[in-house]
């Protein structure tokens, strides 16, 4: 009898573990419509990217017009999604300078303006979010801006910083970028 016992628990279990649907489960599925997309959705886009040769020319025009102003940096250029394509420090610059140059570069890249607008709106008090999201706002970084859209930042760590990615950005882009997304 126990075998039985054990048996119909069994077969018990397999009958209330089995999926059931109430009448109005049956009824609400067979009346669902499968949604569809417009047909005028564009469901992809070209963007544009920084390339290498690019981010590597980028760098060598910071270097040539901070040689030509007597100054010494580094530098860090980010492509769109903040993944770091290229860097260089000159010979003489801090042992912290590359690292100084990419969180200024994030920081220009996600608030897509200028490091030194943002420095200023923490110093104002009118934004503070840049200091606890781990930003850091401090001038010398400025995103890379093409019909538009953001496509990358460059951040320099060391004297003119800003003005430095200027005119790199000026150099290998013949005026067809900006520095600011606004």
């Amino acid at each position: 009898m126990k075998k039985i016992l054990v048996i119909s628990g069994t077969a018990a279990g397999l009958l209330l573990s089995l999926p059931m649907q109430s009448h109005a489960q049956q009824l609400a599925r067979s009346t669902q419509v499968t949604p569809q997309a417009p047909r005028d959705v564009k469901a992809t886009r070209d963007i544009k990217v920084i390339s290498s040769a690019g981010a590597r020319a980028m760098a060598d025009a910071c270097s040539a017009w901070a040689e030509q102003n007597k100054q010494v940096v580094a530098m860090a250029i980010l492509d769109w999604g903040g993944n770091l394509i290229e860097s260089h420090a000159m010979e003489g610059a801090a042992m912290n300078a590359i690292d100084t140059a990419l969180l200024k570069a994030k920081s220009a890249l996600r608030w897509r303006r200028p490091t030194s607008e943002t420095n200023k709106m923490v110093r104002n008090g009118q934004n503070l979010a840049p200091t606890f999201m781990r930003d850091f706002p401090q001038p010398g970084a400025l995103p890379v801006v093409v019909n538009g859209e953001v496509i990358g930042a460059m951040g320099v760590s060391g004297a003119d910083g800003e003005k430095c990615a200027q005119a790199a950005i000026d150099a290998v882009f013949n005026g067809k970028a900006v520095s600011s997304a606004r």
